[in-house]
Formats: structure tokens, C-alpha cells, sequence
């Protein structure tokens, strides 16, 4: 605990700013999250003017800001890209299948041990 005035002050500043930054990052993990899940450009938009505020505040660093908004940008591509519906799956034998996995396991083989080094 300090003994000086302050320094009490200090510690106080530093706790008040250290939950207020915990919280930003905290709803930047949450934007992150939607904007990349939704697949959609204006959320993106405003989620990189989230981390650019973030950076400018020095909350996080600009180099993970600029990571995070390229890799966000490349996650709405893929959204956007991905077809929506999902193709139907071919109708197997659950018999012939079966049979393929119970081949695939009995083929392997054991790893060969190494010489004990001398």
C-alpha cells in the first residue's frame, strides 16, 4: 500500500484505467465476433473504426488493430463467398462404409522403434 498521497492517486488512476480498458477490449472481442460471423460489410466497417479507436487510444496496439481488421476483412470475403446452402449429401451403403473405415484400420502399421543412442 502506498504511503504517499500520490501515490495512492496513482493507483487509483491506474485501476480506474486498467477496468475501462479491460471492458473496450472486451466489446471489441464481441464486435469482432458478430461482424465476422455475420458476413456483412457495414458491421465490418464499423467494427475496424472500433479498433482504430482502440489504437489511437492506445488500448491495443496499431499492429494487432491492422491485423485484426485484415483478418476480418478476409472473413467477410469468405462469408460472402460461401455458397448458403450446403450440397446433398450421396447416397451411400452404411454397409460399404463400414467395411472401408474397418479396412483403413487394419492396414496400419506399427512405427519402428529407434536404436538406443550410443
Amino acid at each position: 500500500m502506498p504511503n504517499i498521497k500520490a501515490a495512492v492517486k496513482w493507483t487509483r488512476q491506474s485501476e480506474k484505467r486498467t477496468k475501462r480498458n479491460l471492458d473496450v477490449k472486451t466489446r471489441l472481442k464481441t464486435i469482432y465476433k458478430k461482424a465476422a460471423k455475420g458476413g456483412e460489410e457495414p458491421p465490418a466497417r464499423a467494427a475496424a473504426g472500433q479498433f482504430d479507436k482502440a489504437a489511437s487510444k492506445g488500448i491495443i496496439h496499431r499492429n494487432k488493430a491492422a491485423r485484426k481488421k485484415s483478418r476480418l476483412a478476409k472473413a467477410v470475403q469468405a462469408a460472402a463467398a460461401a455458397p448458403t446452402a450446403k450440397p446433398a449429401k450421396s447416397a451411400r451403403s452404411s454397409k460399404s462404409s463400414k467395411a472401408s473405415t474397418a479396412k483403413k484400420t487394419a492396414a496400419r502399421k506399427t512405427a519402428a522403434k529407434k536404436a538406443p543412442a550410443k
